[in-house]
């Protein structure tokens, strides 16, 4: 962006001062011009004698605005921004499990499974997170990488409609899940990673458990939130009978005990959303607490212009002395 500005712009008011101390000085004493006799006087061209009377001040003034605002020091130059972000890496752990299809989730007057729910929060989520690199783990019985880090949303957006529910198997490996997420994030040298693990339900498959995989996320500095998800008591799950579609209930089984401890251990938090309301309240804590580090630089080059105003100053004063010794010069 280019720029015009005056370093020290308190001298202009010189340049209103100046031309009228002069053009003062000018009426008393620049006008006055001598005649032996008035018959002479009477052969002078007032109109021009006039004009040419006024041309000495008129250079001086000229002069002494082009000093004044040299000493206002004018500049011309460009100025940029640079804007370092230095944003967090997380991995969305999700689980996909069996379970995930309870209905006890609503949007509107329409009831909706848990991962269509985590689906709309989590899309919203990657939205906001323009300055973060964010990959996803999904899991069941197994854990795999779905999207590894990226900072384009478009992809990841992409990914996450396309989860269904048991892709990976329909049993609970959360410390698989973690574990996986950790082999994402642990060689990464981001200011701040994190796992927003995301279950159901209670681990029971994988071949390492929540919290060995949460010790070592801890080493490598991984922080880990933890969200249970589910209704309190039982939960709705809509199964094909000889008879139709028919809703069953079935209990909700968290192991809010052993999440709350893999969040505290790694210096994270533990959350329960029992509603798509609450799960966006989470999502929105998690978003206000994790921020990515945004700086704004500004950088400015610029030209000095006051040498141009000096030496136009000090060619009108020495136009004005020419003209005052030739064409201009004042009777005795």
């Amino acid at each position: 962006m280019k720029f015009f500005q005056f370093e020290d712009p308190w001298f202009l008011v010189l340049a209103i001062l100046y031309p009228a101390l002069l053009l003062f000085r000018g009426n008393k004493h620049w006008t006055s011009i001598g005649f032996s006799s008035l018959k002479l006087l009477k052969q002078v061209d007032t109109g021009k004698t006039r004009i040419f009377s006024r041309i000495p001040i008129v250079l001086w003034s000229l002069a002494g605005i082009c000093f004044v605002l040299a000493l206002a020091r004018p500049q011309e130059g460009h100025k940029t921004t640079e804007i370092l972000t230095r944003g967090v890496d997380i991995v969305l752990a999700i689980d996909v499990s069996g379970s995930m299809q309870a209905l006890d989730f609503s949007e509107g007057e329409e009831h909706i499974t848990r991962l269509d729910a985590v689906r709309n929060v989590v899309s919203s989520f990657i939205d906001r997170r323009e300055n973060d690199r964010i990959g996803m783990v999904v899991f069941g019985a197994e854990a795999y990488t779905q999207c590894p880090l990226t900072l384009d949303r478009s992809i990841l957006q992409s990914f996450l409609q396309k989860l269904e529910i048991g892709m990976a198997g329909d049993a609970t490996a959360i410390g698989s899940a973690i574990g996986v997420s950790t082999k994402r994030l642990k060689d990464l040298e981001s200011k701040s990673k994190i796992i927003i693990l995301l279950t159901d339900g209670l681990n029971n498959a994988g071949s390492i458990t929540p919290l060995q995989a949460a010790e070592i996320a801890k080493t490598f500095g991984i922080k880990i939130h933890s969200i249970g998800v589910g209704t309190k008591g039982k939960a709705p799950f809509l199964v094909d009978s000889f008879l139709g579609p028919q809703y069953v209930y079935q209990d909700v089984e968290i192991d809010e005990e052993t999440l709350r401890k893999i969040s505290e251990m790694s210096g994270g938090k533990y959350y329960r959303a029992t509603d798509q309301e609450s799960l966006k309240s989470i999502y929105d804590e998690i978003d206000q607490m994790e921020k990515s580090e945004v700086k704004t630089i500004d950088h400015s080059e610029y030209t000095e212009l006051f040498p141009w105003f000096m030496i136009s100053g000090l060619l009108l004063i020495l136009l004005e002395m020419i003209l005052s010794q030739t064409i201009l010069r004042r009777i005795p």
